[in-house]
């Protein structure tokens, strides 16, 4: 009796996985037969899953144009500059509140719990009134700071928890050998806090270079980021699906690859800063 109950759980478990797997691939399956046809078989009925002709025309025609490489530019730019400042402010701010012996200061970490909690279309309007009193509507700076103030919070709220968890005897031995404590920190606590690192700039990544909603208010033609390259597939004569989906297959693959390179550190990073709040 035990032996079947344990194969029927077996059996359900591996549908609802197979069923949780088809669920995430079908869309990226659709973007990439989407990619290879030709627009009159993209919402063909019944559709064309399998069988269809294939072309490569639409990767020419986006790879043709010169704004591609420019969105893809811009969003490597923002990224990178997002991803350097949130962990250089996120990391140390993250270390000091979970060694301060202040109740205040370790209280403060729900604050950065609490910016991440606001609708980000909530900061929209103040922050765009902030960048155009500084003249920085259409620059790389204003979307870098603007991504900056949410994702740096992730990361001193992720460090926060995961410097909890690092030995604070380690750093006391440091300490006795004569290390300052900026020192037990570069030395000790940032290289057995790496995985949550890691972690932290994977978030950092994949939430800036999806960025949309600041990307469209905060820049300018020449700063436009790639999923404002997926909407510039859209016209008001007609809409190209197999240009959307070749740039939506762009804005995918890097944030995919990175991923899966990391996807270690990442889930060590999450469950390890998990264990103490």
């Amino acid at each position: 009796m035990y032996k079947k109950r344990s194969i029927l759980e077996k059996t359900i478990l591996i549908i609802l996985s197979l069923l949780a797997i088809a669920f995430f691939l079908i869309p990226i399956y659709w973007l990439l037969t989407t990619s290879l046809k030709f627009g009159r078989d993209s919402f063909a009925i019944p559709p064309t899953w399998l069988f269809f002709d294939a072309t490569l025309k639409n990767f020419t025609g986006v790879l043709a144009q010169s704004k591609t490489f420019m969105y893809i530019k811009n969003s490597i730019i923002i990224t990178s500059g997002t991803t350097f400042l949130s962990l250089i402010l996120g990391v140390p701010a993250g270390y000091a509140i979970a060694r301060s012996k202040f109740r205040f200061v370790k209280n403060s970490a729900y604050f950065f719990l609490l910016l991440l909690m606001l609708p980000p279309v909530a900061m929209l309007i103040p922050f765009y009134l902030i960048m155009r009193d500084l003249s920085l509507i259409g620059t790389y700076m204003s979307l870098i700071l603007l991504n900056t103030v949410f994702d740096a919070a992730f990361v001193v709220w992720m460090m926060r928890s995961y410097f909890a968890d690092v030995p604070l005897e380690m750093e006391e031995a440091a300490l006795v050998d004569g290390a300052s404590h900026f020192s037990a920190f570069i030395k000790v606590a940032l290289p057995l806090s790496v995985p949550g690192i890691i972690a932290s700039a994977l978030y950092t990544i994949i939430y800036s270079w999806n960025d949309f909603l600041f990307a469209l208010m905060l820049t300018s033609p020449t700063t436009k980021t790639i999923p404002l390259g997926i909407l510039a597939s859209f016209s008001s004569v007609e809409i190209s699906w197999g240009k959307m989906a070749v740039m939506s297959i762009f804005a995918i693959i890097p944030a995919v690859l990175i991923s899966l390179f990391l996807n270690r550190y990442f889930v060590q990073g999450l469950t390890a800063g998990a264990t103490k709040g």
